[in-house]
């Protein structure tokens, strides 16, 4: 493909909070059209995965493991740009910039700040391609929580109104409700905590299919305890991560289970589950009781037991982004290159019905090529 002067190649790039890999996509954004041309994927070396996971909470030598480990995420993600441009045969140069998050270690909007691992400035280098970076921080620092970043993309491709809504199921759940004014706020763990019990117990980076949490039964003493957290009774605006939802987190309330009453593993999978899936809905009824359509996206919606549990939870239709157009795995990637574009437009993506902010802010901060 060669570009011409109707086309506006971008590239978005993003590893979330579940750290199984990075998900790119090249897309046109040329003439108002959202299209994507090649998309690849590229699973995060064990190492790296593991120091990510780490940086979530204090450690020795964190600054200079942290740049370490931006170093080496702007590989992956560099590794997964050139895969990008192979498929769509495309020049670095056809390529206006690329979207890339960077890995969220730290969010903490309530003491006025958020950190992403990622070193643009490298990735830049090694594309010869202009990166947008650090989408949080500006929106931050207008009052706001920084997250989600993503429902001004879903209104921009799926549309308001019409009772839809957009869920995206990646490590943290979040949900964009397609009204005017659009809002969107986090509901709590999608993948997260699933992602580490079965790595803590099996070695496996995630639940395939949901097939271990199948062989178990949902603990309703351990769902209670799970479900009295308080920040689940939060009004949006709100978001939250790693910060909260912990491996630690749900090993104090295990803890706190009588003696005689601790359930195995595949049952304590089971109400991971049971408990995105509960409090989904139960964000969905307190806070878009209007909602007659979710449509999910993100690596939980290829989980077909999740999404099962989804669908008997939820007091509305769930389908998923791929029933219009647009594959449930591209869909934050996409997100990434419409930002970037709304970057170099000059055009606020950050919504303070969304973050809770005191003004729209432009999103991002570029490294040119």
């Amino acid at each position: 493909m060669a570009p011409d002067r109707e086309t506006e190649p971008y590239i978005g790039l993003m590893s979330g909070t579940s750290t199984d890999g990075v998900d790119g996509v090249l897309a046109d954004l040329g003439g108002g059209s959202i299209r994507v041309l090649a998309s690849a994927g590229l699973a995060l070396p064990d190492g790296l995965r593991h120091e990510l996971l780490a940086l979530n909470a204090p450690g020795p030598d964190e600054l200079a493991r942290a740049a370490r480990a931006a170093n080496a995420l702007a590989d992956c993600y560099a590794a997964v740009t050139h895969d990008l441009l192979a498929r769509a045969g495309l020049p670095a140069s056809g390529v206006r910039a690329i979207g890339a998050h960077g890995q969220t270690v730290r969010h903490a909007p309530e003491s006025g700040y958020t950190l992403q691992i990622n070193a643009p400035a490298r990735l830049a280098e090694r594309t010869g391609i202009a990166v947008v970076a650090d989408f949080r921080s500006r929106d931050v620092a207008a009052g706001g929580q920084g997250a989600p970043l993503v429902p001004a993309f879903h209104a921009a491709r799926f549309g308001c109104g019409a009772g839809r809504a957009v869920l995206n199921l990646g490590g943290i759940a979040n949900l964009t409700v397609l009204e005017d004014p659009v809002r969107g706020f986090d509901t709590g763990p999608a993948n997260m905590l699933m992602d580490a019990w079965v790595l803590k117990h099996l070695g496996l980076p995630y639940d395939r299919d949901g097939a271990w949490a199948a062989q178990g039964r949902c603990h309703d003493g351990l769902l209670a305890a799970l479900l009295a957290e308080p920040w689940f009774g939060l009004a949006p605006p709100k978001s939250t991560g790693r910060d909260l939802f912990s491996p630690a987190w749900l090993d104090g309330r295990l803890a706190a289970l009588p003696a005689g009453d601790r359930p195995a593993p595949a049952d304590v999978q089971a109400t991971l589950l049971r408990l995105s899936a509960d409090t989904i809905a139960g964000a969905v009824r307190r806070h878009a009781p209007g909602t007659r359509e979710i449509l999910a996206c993100g690596g939980g919606a290829r989980n077909p037991v999740f999404m099962d549990a989804l669908a008997r939870a939820l007091p509305c239709r769930l389908t998923t982004t791929d029933a219009y157009g647009v594959p449930a795995q591209d869909v934050e990637a996409l997100a990434f290159a419409w930002l970037a574009q709304a970057h170099l437009r000059g055009r606020p993506a950050c919504l303070p019905a969304v973050t809770g902010a005191r003004h729209a802010t432009i999103a991002g901060c570029l490294y040119p090529a």
